[in-house]
């Protein structure tokens, strides 16, 4: 940040301002009040672990306890939980209510479970790219970041039979990754942000890229770590508070929901009941419109009469 010597006003690229109550005037399908967005974390695997060939073990998980030197098999059984029993549950859960989700998924997860990507898309759910390994991106360097794009794509592709369209780094990306995923020119959107109830758009690279916020609060990694909920019906309570208010809201303007889930958090069996208690309510309240993050972006560009957007070739040598 940086202070003009002719105005005490900071200088920064942040836009503290968004859409000021001049929301577009678009509507969901349907006339819903609420795009909901489910999106289903799938890591495991790409978290750091010295067995892996990793530099370090991951350290965040049921506990927060940090192994070093050594391979770290409590943390790696934890995070196999999500594969082993959690997917089938959450997987269950949302066929059963007809409900279409964004898996955010780790290149080397799928690739280590590619069964997973299989099933996904055999129930209509969308894949998205959560980078390569479940790490941040903020302190990479050009040439690593990407190569952990390029590697993610190939491997969700060759999991789930197409590549991603949308990204989402783990919370810190660095001051290029919007950069280099117009580079790329295979991104419709991405999920870097956390700012608004309601995608929009930004220019990057001469290309206008659709950013759709994520939320860290109706999101399960809150049973973890001191994050506020114990019970199923804790999940449940206030995604259901959070889906009131934005419903109530969408009755003037449009709202946008994001349901964050992780295979090995929510796929517990004393939490599942969180997710299917907020999805029943969801439901049964009418007026929303359950999407996946592709169709919400799409959506989005076409109620603002943009052209419909087509991946552009991704340049060669882009993971060089």
């Amino acid at each position: 940040m940086n202070t003009s010597p002719e105005s005490p006003s900071p200088v920064t690229h942040r836009d503290f301002a968004g859409y000021r109550g001049a929301t577009p005037s678009i509507r969901w399908p349907e006339g819903a009040r609420v795009a909901v967005s489910i999106v289903v974390n799938v890591e495991e695997g790409a978290e750091l672990s010295l067995s892996m060939g990793d530099e370090r073990n991951e350290s965040i998980y049921e506990a927060v306890e940090s192994v070093d030197g050594a391979p770290d098999l409590c943390m790696e059984s934890h995070f196999e939980y999500g594969t082993r029993a959690g997917w089938p549950r959450i997987r269950k859960a949302l066929a059963e209510r007809g409900v279409k989700a964004t898996l955010n998924a780790n290149g080397r997860a799928l690739a280590l479970s590619p069964w997973i990507a299989e099933e996904a898309v055999a129930d209509g759910h969308e894949i998205a790219a959560h980078g390569w390994r479940w790490e941040r991106h903020v302190h990479m360097s050009e040439k690593e970041e990407r190569l952990a794009i390029a590697r993610a794509v190939a491997a969700i592709e060759a999991a789930g039979g197409s590549a991603p369209i949308g990204w989402h780094t783990r919370s810190a990306t660095s001051v290029r990754t919007r950069d280099l995923l117009a580079e790329h020119g295979g991104f419709l959107y991405d999920s870097n942000a956390y700012n608004d109830d309601l995608p929009y758009l930004v220019e990057v690279g001469g290309h206008e890229h659709v950013v759709l916020p994520y939320a860290f609060d109706t999101n399960d990694m809150r049973f973890l770590n001191g994050g506020g909920f114990v019970f199923a019906e804790d999940f449940s309570r206030y995604c259901i508070e959070a889906f009131e208010r934005l419903h109530a809201e969408g009755a003037e303007a449009p709202r946008m929901m994001s349901v964050g889930l992780h295979l090995r958090i929510i796929g517990r069996p004393a939490r599942l009941r969180g997710l299917e208690l907020f999805l029943d309510h969801a439901l049964k309240r009418g007026g929303v419109w359950f999407a996946r993050r592709d169709e919400i972006a799409h959506h989005w560009r076409d109620g603002l009469g943009l052209p419909r957007w087509r991946p552009r070739p991704v340049p060669e040598g882009f993971a060089r």
